[in-house]
């Protein structure tokens, strides 16, 4: 089980580990991009970064078409009491899966290789999506004063289309 908020932004950091590894290698074996060849694509990025930001932020009305963030989190079942929580440490750890770096890096490397270096930069433009859906999500728990959080639960098993749990959040003083 893990954070909701923690799942969105480990998004990010596996497309900043994707641009981290990729670029090295497809710099290395084809050379750092001159200035004066071109830099179509960033011009291709540019576009895509807007779209995942039209994305991003259009998912978070209710809108059912868009894949509405907005109704899945206010679908979340609460948590049953005696139900423990992974601490935010252990949370975000969960959150990384390294199957989702390996996917973002063999697609962009291997387009890297064969086509233009510059293509490692391509994971990027998932980053704003995922930025928007993470922010309206801690606005969405602060707002309402629970943490989402997004697993299986054996002893509270997961019904038709619910696959986040909310709890108390806990106050710092």
């Amino acid at each position: 089980m893990r954070r909701y908020v923690h799942n969105e932004l480990t998004t990010i950091a596996e497309a900043l580990c994707a641009v981290a590894i990729s670029a090295p290698v497809a710099f290395g074996v084809r050379g750092i991009p001159k200035a004066d060849a071109g830099w179509w694509p960033i011009t291709v990025l540019i576009p895509l970064s807007v779209g995942s930001t039209v994305s991003g932020v259009l998912a978070c009305t209710r809108s059912t078409r868009l894949g509405s963030e907005k109704l899945d989190l206010e679908r979340a079942v609460p948590v049953a009491p005696d139900t423990v929580l992974p601490t935010s440490g252990e949370s975000l750890l969960r959150s990384l899966a390294l199957r989702s770096v390996a996917f973002l890096v063999v697609p962009t490397l291997v387009a890297a290789l064969l086509w233009e270096p510059l293509m490692v930069l391509i994971p990027l433009a998932l980053v704003p999506d995922r930025l928007a859906r993470a922010t309206y999500a801690a606005y969405w728990e602060r707002r309402h004063g629970i943490m989402l959080w997004q697993g299986h639960l054996p002893d509270q098993p997961l019904g038709k289309g619910e696959y986040l749990y909310s709890s108390v959040r806990q106050l710092t003083s």
